[in-house]
């Protein structure tokens, strides 16, 4: 069956309402989240540490599998408490570093107690092949309307990241389904970073069927996006030539110079779809005051009626490295936006910092929920 959606065919349901988001601007549209703040009096929230330790089915001993860096968390709210499910890295074999997820709770969204051992790693099963050695990266987890978690997350086998999905109803205990793309054509393109369209319910992120389909933005060059009807089984958007469709674009002159790539879940609201998104700059055709490779968050407004169409666009970022730890690390000059939840009637947003920590920052502007 050919893989291509008709764009013709896109329509959206009406959904629940969002403010505005952004700092550094004086006039900032009133789709956008109000600014965040960074809570330095915890940050970062999460460290890494030598001191957790378990026994790596592949390599068949143990290994100190969060020792090198902590980074790039999906948040979720459940049971009263915020999940964190965070990429954590060793400092050992090929890559000098395998990437494992690891879970941390909190009672108040910015104090964390760590699993000791990971929850979702490569081990001797079907995604071997594509997911050793350089492991699993990068989680976005969103529930289903019967309270299934749904993961993406990244695998990397030394030369191609793939992204794949894996479905849980407690956070701990995973089943992999393998490549979110399954067609033979996509089995090899390179692919990450699943942001699936969601409806905020109460404190829950639920995934959000639009004209019949659940919708994902993905990519970490141009964004492209991708339906399903299952949650489990994605066909991506592609034009009447079988290419895929950029709906989201890097540019010049911007902070976003260089790439885009998803953050955390994209939310429906009352004037469209909201998308937090990373971005590394060109030192050479984008912001002049950011270094090269930068990377920074910002957000754009989909249309409610074609989630494929780019309404507005914050013309700056709303994070930027500015904090000791944000800019020097594993990667220099990061701020990498992945998990939120609304919890304690705040959002709370996530990042991995340098790719070597977790930070927090906090916002409470947003009034219409």
């Amino acid at each position: 069956m050919k893989n291509t959606i008709s764009l013709a065919s896109l329509a959206l349901l009406a959904g629940v309402g969002l403010s505005s988001f952004i700092s550094h601007l004086t006039d900032t549209p009133n789709w956008q989240f109000s600014p965040f703040t960074k809570v330095d009096a915890v940050n970062p929230v999460l460290t890494p540490s030598n001191k957790q330790i378990f026994t790596c089915p592949i390599l068949k001993k143990e290994v100190k599998w969060e020792e090198k860096d902590v980074f790039n968390p999906a948040a979720v709210v459940r049971e009263g408490k915020v999940y964190l499910v965070y990429r954590a890295e060793d400092k050992i074999g090929k890559f000098a570093g395998t990437s494992r997820l690891g879970l941390a709770i909190s009672t108040d969204g910015l104090h964390f107690k760590k699993e000791a051992k990971p929850i979702f790693y490569p081990e001797n099963d079907a995604q071997k092949p594509l997911e050793w050695e350089g492991g699993c990266e990068d989680p976005r987890i969103v529930e289903s309307a019967q309270g299934q978690y749904i993961m993406t997350y990244t695998s990397y086998d030394g030369k191609t990241a793939r992204l794949m999905l894996a479905t849980s109803k407690d956070l701990r205990k995973w089943t992999k389904h393998g490549l979110v793309f399954k067609a033979p054509k996509h089995h090899n393109t390179w692919s990450k970073s699943g942001a699936i369209v969601v409806d905020k319910v109460g404190d829950k992120m639920i995934a959000k069927k639009i004209n019949g389909k659940y919708w994902m933005y993905w990519g970490d060059t141009d964004l492209f996006m991708a339906t399903s009807t299952d949650l489990l089984n994605w066909t991506p958007v592609e034009d009447a030539k079988g290419q895929l469709v950029s709906v989201l674009k890097p540019r010049k002159g911007y902070f976003d110079s260089k790439l885009v790539e998803p953050g955390p879940y994209a939310l429906f609201t009352t004037r469209g779809i909201v998308l937090l998104y990373n971005s590394a700059n060109n030192g050479q055709t984008g912001d002049k005051s950011l270094p090269d490779m930068t990377y920074s968050a910002g957000q754009a407004l989909f249309d409610a009626s074609n989630p494929t169409a780019l309404k507005d666009r914050a013309k700056k970022y709303f994070m930027t490295p500015n904090k000791p730890y944000e800019i020097t690390g594993q990667v220099n000059n990061v701020c990498f936006v992945e998990g939120m939840a609304f919890f304690k009637n705040q959002w709370f947003l996530y990042y991995g910092t340098a790719d070597s920590k977790i930070a927090v920052a906090t916002s409470k502007g947003i009034s219409d929920f």
